[in-house]
């Protein structure tokens, strides 16, 4: 996705949503400072394989992993690296804004994991409390304006940011895994209309947005060419 087309629907989630910009941009600098001197990586450094697989947190994601096999480069959003550690599955990548279950998400990455961390306005706390413990190869993003550090891939929720990094670095063949777009998996204190009007934007993002030759595919059988 160019940074043209990324930032009308930034636009259009900022309105939607009465998000601030100032307050993203806020905690991207929050995020910059606190991992100046952790172990940043540069796009030349990561290597990704023509096949990914991009892991969700749905109710059904156990069921799909069950149903077919994970392929090419593992990429996890960080509320399912725990639920996956428990069926076995070491992912290559992780995409978080530090939500969800944590720890999980910090060994991921001091066993190596690749992890896109990310910037919003919701989230400068969880920045402060628990970034620094990433002490594996990290990547810092935003959805706002990127800088020589910061960088900017497009993507919205952990699961459509983590799609757009997947064809950002070149994979062409993408496996949804415990992705629900019309049944939201509602967090402890979090809005179920909130909940739901993000997965739409990510249904949105994922499917409506695709690059030129990009395949989508989920384990019910359902594809989705880009238009």
């Amino acid at each position: 996705m160019s940074p043209e087309e990324w930032e009308l629907i930034y636009g259009e989630i900022l309105e939607d949503f009465e998000y601030d910009r100032a307050s993203d941009e806020s905690s991207a600098r929050m995020l910059k400072a606190i991992m100046m001197n952790s172990d940043l990586r540069s796009d030349d450094e990561i290597i990704m394989q023509r096949t990914a697989t991009v892991f969700g947190c749905s109710d059904g994601l156990e069921k799909d992993v069950s149903s077919v096999l994970p392929q090419g480069t593992l990429i996890a959003t960080g509320s399912a690296v725990g639920r996956l550690k428990e069926i076995g599955i070491a992912p290559d990548v992780v995409v978080t804004d530090l939500d969800g279950e944590i720890w999980p998400q910090i060994e991921a990455s001091r066993s190596g994991a690749v992890t896109f961390i990310h910037a919003h306005g919701d989230n400068s706390e969880l920045i402060q409390k628990y970034a620094h413990e990433f002490s594996g190869p990290v990547i810092l993003t935003t959805q706002s304006r990127p800088d020589d550090i910061v960088s900017n891939y497009g993507g919205f929720t952990d699961g459509d940011r983590a799609v757009c990094i997947a064809r950002h670095f070149g994979a062409k063949d993408i496996l949804l895994f415990g992705f629900d777009f019309d049944k939201p998996s509602i967090k402890e204190g979090s809005d179920p209309k909130i909940k739901k009007m993000k997965l739409q934007w990510a249904k949105n993002i994922i499917f409506d947005h695709n690059g030129p030759g990009i395949l989508i595919k989920c384990p019910v059988d359902l594809i989705y060419k880009n238009k």
